[in-house]
């Protein structure tokens, strides 16, 4: 070689940035301790595998970090850097899973054994297609190869010691999209999917919840279990919940109609079980109120005994002989459990003030609930009445239909065993006046219930007779006190004009007549017959006086 070598740390610095164990021109390694995670030169890293966003994005290099490039040797040429002064080589943008590079810029006697031994020091390179225009595809193993392979773009390139411009070219090196590159990531990319779909689908399966146990089809034992299960309360839930689904599924039928009806009657009966279970919980709660009201009022108490101790201990006679500390504590003692007395006092005030409010609501709307309920008890009870009919009356064909199945099964019975007939007959027989005698029994029953329907109703036409003649009293009673306010006559007078017989019914007009003056917007007559029984339960000559109201 003529012309002068380099420093040999220059390549060692090279082939350290590329992250390769730098060789000679022989091949043989320069450094025999190189470690390609240690850079020799200060600011720039090795280029490694494993560095992160290798092989997706090229690594990010700051603007401020300077990039030094030194003339690399191979064995059959040498690689000049490019003027750092210039600006770097543009490339293209780097297509999905990138492993091919487009090399340009070869000389013409260039070899396919050259460009093996300038880019193998970038990586494993599965296949070289040159072209006779001095450029050729590398590609490359990894991806993360093709980033080492871009580092050379910019060199010139001098074959041997030769200055022929056969020999000299400049190399550049740009990403380059290939069929078998896209068709490699995008099977990886299905399979990361593929990973990604088996995880949610393994994730949904462990949060699903588990399936309902099966319901079991429909027998007569499975149906006596159920029935057993109906009256036990613990096991209730899921006995209703075998009922429904048989009912859906259409396992009612004219032989297993009466179990479902005791199933049915059975969870009716469950009903009471709850409203008596409610009622209950809600006297524990009132018995709860209560010892909280008394518990309070006990804490009110010792409150008003310790506020008097320190009242007491504020008179002259004690104050006197405490210190000037003592006397501050007292009095802030004091203050602190005054406050404490007065917001425990408003607690329970308010919840007296509760208390009566709801009486007070209670009493207003008892004559109307009254009402409601007495409407609604016979509309229940009719109601009752109906279902019962419909009852009867389903259980009328039940046994019609049980009648029928012995029919035919005594004319089988007939046809199949003649030696028995007489015993059957009779067992017949007996069950058909058994079923009679029932028949009767509800035919029966039914009557009496039609004449408690018929009686029922004559009940409400009564009531609602005397809720006419209470309205009729009340209106009465109003005109009597608009009357009475509005009258200029001597008291004589209007005592001679009233309808007043008696010392009792006089009491009753004057204490009536005060609730009017203090109600001046007026009062249901209901209102005024529970205000009386209040003052006195005794009351004879009420009824007399105010005909149709029932204290």
């Amino acid at each position: 070689m003529t012309l002068p070598m380099s420093d040999p740390t220059a390549w060692a610095t090279a082939m350290n940035n590329l992250g390769m164990a730098p060789l000679g021109i022989a091949g043989q390694p320069i450094l025999p301790d190189f470690d390609p995670a240690l850079g020799m030169m200060t600011g720039i890293p090795p280029i490694t595998p494993m560095m992160p966003g290798l092989g997706i994005v090229p690594p990010p290099i700051p603007p401020d970090m300077p990039v030094v490039k030194e003339i690399i040797h191979c064995k059959s040429c040498t690689l000049f850097p490019p003027n750092p002064n210039l600006p770097p080589p543009a490339t293209r943008e780097r297509p999905p899973g990138c492993k091919t590079v487009f090399v340009g810029g070869l000389p013409e006697n260039g070899t396919e054994q050259i460009i093996v031994e300038v880019f193998e020091q970038c990586g494993e390179i599965i296949a070289i297609r040159k072209s006779k225009k001095n450029f050729c595809h590398i590609r490359f193993a990894e991806e993360y190869m093709v980033d080492k392979a871009l580092y050379l773009s910019g060199y010139r390139i001098r074959l041997g010691s030769s200055t022929d411009k056969k020999d000299t070219g400049r190399l550049h090196v740009d990403f380059a999209q290939a069929r078998d590159d896209l068709y490699e990531w995008e099977c990886k990319q299905r399979m990361l999917a593929r990973e990604e779909r088996h995880r949610r689908r393994m994730e949904e399966e462990r949060l699903r919840p588990p399936s309902p146990p099966p319901v079991v089809h429909y027998s007569d034992h499975e149906c006596s279990i159920v029935a057993e299960k109906l009256k036990d309360d613990s096991k209730f839930s899921e006995a209703v919940q075998t009922l429904l689904t048989w009912i859906e599924r259409g396992e009612v039928n004219r032989r297993s109609a009466n179990n479902f009806y005791s199933m049915i009657q059975s969870a009716n009966s469950h009903v009471r079980r709850l409203v008596n279970e409610k009622a209950a919980h809600e006297k524990d709660m009132e018995e709860a109120k209560e010892k909280f009201k008394q518990a309070l009022s006990g804490i009110l108490i010792q409150f008003e005994q310790i506020v008097a101790v320190y009242h007491s201990a504020s008179k002259q006679k004690a104050w006197d002989h405490f210190t000037k500390a003592q006397r501050k504590n007292i009095s802030v003692w004091c203050k602190q459990a005054e406050e404490i007395r007065n917001i425990h006092n408003d607690e329970l005030m308010g919840i007296r003030r509760e208390e009566e409010m709801e009486m007070s609501d209670d009493e207003i709307e008892e004559t109307t609930e009254r009402k409601e309920t007495e409407e609604s008890a016979l509309v229940s009870q009719a109601e009752a009445l109906k279902e019962e009919n419909d009852s009867l009356r389903w259980q009328l064909d039940a046994y019609r239909n049980e009648v029928e199945l012995l029919k035919q099964e005594q004319g089988k019975a007939h046809r199949e065993d003649d030696p028995n007939k007489e015993q059957q007959l009779k067992l017949l027989q007996q069950a058909l006046q058994g079923m009679q005698q029932h028949l009767l029994k509800v035919q029966e029953e039914y009557k009496r219930k039609e004449a408690e329907l018929e009686k029922i109703k004559d009940d409400k036409l009564q009531v609602e007779k005397m809720l006419e003649n209470l309205k009729e009293k009340e209106s009465c009673a109003s005109r009597l006190c608009t009357s009475s306010q509005d009258s200029d006559y001597p008291l004589e007078k209007t005592l001679n004009s009233c309808p007043v017989k008696s010392e009792r019914e006089a009491l009753l007009v004057g204490i009536i007549s005060t609730f009017l003056h203090v109600h001046p917007f007026g009062a249901s007559i209901e209102y005024i017959c529970s205000y009386l029984h209040r003052l006195d339960n005794k009351l004879i000559s009420w009824t007399s006086f105010f005909p149709g109201c029932h204290l």
